[in-house]
Order: structure tokens, then sequence, then C-alpha cells
């Protein structure tokens, strides 16, 4: 619409024109509404999206080699690796100035630890070396070569001054290779050793295993959220309070409760023996496996599923059901092809819920699931908590991300995500 007419443009009562009053005063309104959110804007990103950003971004970085060896890293530059001779002696002279500043530091072991994810053995090495490389001048002690290979073997070794190489770069591709059971070596990359590849077969179990509680979620929740939809007030409430109960009970706690019944010589176990079911000698392994991290699960993450289906059922009409029948249709007909598909929303929203938090629970399975019922996420916690890996945990958590984000993408592609619905 145009503010000009014949006479000219409308004024506001300011008398400037009314479109650019107009602007102005959306202008302040999109101001006033900023100002509102912004601190829950900063508090988000300070306290969440800053440090997920953080810790994702160690899965590249690799800084520590360059910065603790300046001189090595730009001496080691015009040796070629291929030749299979050791560095001349300005790599071996370099080499010790770059020692000498970082013993004084303080951060030779901290390299160490870093190269020994790349090469066992580098860890023990840059701290043997640190002790003995104190007593070196490293200027009038020159020549070095002979004196390094007599403090530690490793600096007469060629594959050493090749990892050192391989690594000195700022950013690295070794953490995600790592994290699919391959390695960043001196002549490309290459598989992990046999036994060291289970990072890829932890990344399919979890995945397996989630979409098998989401399933059994989908199944055991749908006549749970049915009957609250569809039962009077007074029993609806009843069973919303058995549906939330379980909130109100620590999950540790929940867990372990699952733990003792679980066990060979827990509660089912104990009841099967006594209805004779199974033989006291053949008592059922329920534990420390997949089934019991399946088990255990499903349990937690049930209301998860059971809230979004019955918010939506409660809005489905009866009446659409009895208008069926009244055309002939049977009672299993009219569920199909009348109620079934206006339900589907509320079990999408359900399963996304679940599928999410289930694919990164490592709680529950660390405790039920011993060593074939954890989850990636387990191995995720153990880098960062144990290994100090953080590098490896990083580039294991982003690709947990973006697994998420392609198969939130693809549902949508295929179910619609306009279509799921929370009531």
């Amino acid at each position: 619409m145009s503010d000009i007419t014949a006479d000219g443009p409308v004024l506001a009562a300011d008398g400037t024109p009314l479109k650019r009053s107009l602007a102005r005063a959306m202008r302040r309104q999109k101001l006033r509404a900023l100002m509102l959110v912004a601190p829950l804007l900063i508090f988000v990103l300070l306290t969440f999206i800053f440090p997920i950003v953080n810790m994702l971004s160690r899965s590249v970085q690799n800084d520590i080699v360059v910065n603790t060896l300046p001189e090595t890293v730009r001496a080691l530059g015009s040796w070629d690796a291929s030749s299979g001779q050791l560095p001349d002696e300005a790599v071996y002279a370099a080499f010790t100035r770059d020692m000498a500043v970082a013993i004084e530091a303080k951060k030779h072991t901290r390299l160490g630890g870093r190269l020994n994810y790349e090469k066992t053995g580098f860890s023990s090495m840059f701290r043997q070396s640190g002790r003995k490389m104190k007593k070196l001048d490293p200027v009038a002690d020159a020549p070095f070569k002979d004196k390094l290979i007599d403090i530690h073997k490793g600096w007469g070794d060629v594959e050493t001054w090749k990892v050192l190489q391989t690594h000195s770069g700022i950013f690295t591709s070794g953490y995600f290779l790592n994290a699919v059971d391959a390695q960043k070596t001196p002549d490309g990359i290459a598989w992990q050793p046999e036994e060291k590849q289970i990072l890829l077969k932890l990344f399919g179990r979890t995945l397996i295993m989630s979409l098998i509680i989401t399933g059994s979620c989908i199944m055991l929740g749908y006549p749970v959220a049915w009957l609250l939809a569809n039962s009077t007030a007074r029993t609806a409430n009843l069973l919303l309070i058995l549906v939330l109960l379980p909130f109100w009970t620590s999950l540790l706690v929940r867990t372990s409760a699952w733990k003792v019944m679980l066990q060979q010589n827990g509660v089912i176990n104990e009841v099967l023996v006594w209805i004779g079911l199974v033989p006291d000698a053949d008592r059922l392994i329920l534990i420390n496996n997949q089934f019991g991290t399946i088990v255990a699960m499903t349990h937690i993450l049930l209301p998860f599923m059971i809230l979004p289906m019955y918010s939506v059922m409660q809005t489905i009409p009866l009446s659409y059901l009895r208008a069926a029948k009244s055309l002939g249709a049977t009672n299993w007909t009219a569920f199909w092809r009348v109620y079934f598909p206006q339900s589907v929303p509320g079990i999408g929203a359900g399963s996304i819920l679940v599928f999410i938090l289930s694919i990164g629970y490592y709680i529950t399975p660390e405790i039920v699931g011993g060593t074939k019922g954890v989850f990636i996420s387990n191995r995720i916690a153990y880098h960062i908590s144990s290994s100090l890996n953080w590098g490896l945990a990083a580039a294991l958590g982003t690709i947990l991300l973006v697994v998420v984000l392609l198969l939130y993408w693809a549902y949508d592609k295929i179910v619609g995500i306009d279509n799921v619905k929370l009531g």
C-alpha cells in the first residue's frame, strides 16, 4: 500500500511520513523484544553453545606439537622421511633447544602424552628424556645426536621422527581417523590393528540398540497412552501418577534396582527357579549384556514415549470411531484406519525424544551393560575422565552429533517433521 496521496505523502502525528514512522516503530518493538530475551540468549551462549563448540573444536586441534617444538618442526620440514635415514644434526640440535624450554616450562610431559595416543611409548620416552636432558647445555654440549640416542634409544628410531613430522601440523584429522578405527601414519591412512577395532562396532551397537529401545517403548507405551486418553478423569489421573512416578526416583537408584532384579541371584531368576521354569543350575544371564541394557533403558525412557502419545491421543474425538463403526467397520478396522493414523504424530514425537536420549545414555549401560551392552557414549566418557584423550572424545561426540542430525534429516524427509506433535 502506498503512503502517497494526491495531496502528498501521508504523515504521522509528528510530521514524518507514515511508512517511515511505522518502520521505526517496528524496529523499536523488535529491539525491546530482543532486550527481553538477551539475558537468556547470553546465558545459553556462555553455558551451552560456547562449551560445546570449544569441546568439539578439540577434535581437530593439534597445536601442542608445533608450540612445544617450534624449531624442531621447522627443521623436520626439510627431512625426507622416506629415505629411511635418521635426521641430521640440525634436527637434533633444534630438538635439544626446544626441549630445554619445554622442560623448564614442564610442557614436555604433556607433549609426550599427546604423542602417546599415536604411538605407545612416547609418554615414558619424553618423561625419561626430560630428567636426563636437564644436564645438557643447548649450546656448549653440541653435537647432540649421539647424546640423545644414549639418553633414550627411541631418538635413534626413524619411526619416532616420522611420528613427530606426521603430527606436527596445527590441525589434524588423526582424531577422526581414530574414531573410525583408522590411524594417520607417515605412509598415509591405515586401519588400526584388529584387536583395537572396536569403535565402529560400538557405533553400530549404539544405533541398533537405540532403535530396539525406541521400538520397545512404542509397543509398551501405546496401550498405556490409549488407556490414559480414553479412561475417566479419575482413572487417567491415577495412571498418570504411576507414569510420572519414575521421575521422582533417582536415575541411579532405578538402574541399581534393575541390577538387583536381573542378576543371576536376583528377583527374576529366583522367581523363575521357584516356579520351575528354569533349573537352579542354569539360571538366566540377564545382566552385563545387551538384554540388560535394553530392559533397564526401556523402563527409564518409557515415560518420554507415553506422554507425547497421550497428549496427542487426548485430541482425537472418539466420535470418529463411533462413526466408523456405524458405517460397518469392525473394532480393529476402526482403530487401524481411523484412530491410529491420527495418533502417529504422537508416536513420531515420542520416538525422536526416546531415540535421541537413548543414543547418548551412558550411566545405565555402564551399570547393567557390562562389556557387551555399553554404548559409544561410555567410550566418550572414558576418554574424557580416564584416558584424558579429549581430542578423540570430541571426535566421537562430533560423529555422534552428525549421525543424529542425519537421522533427524532422514526422518523429516520420510515422515515430515511438521507431522510431529506434542498435543
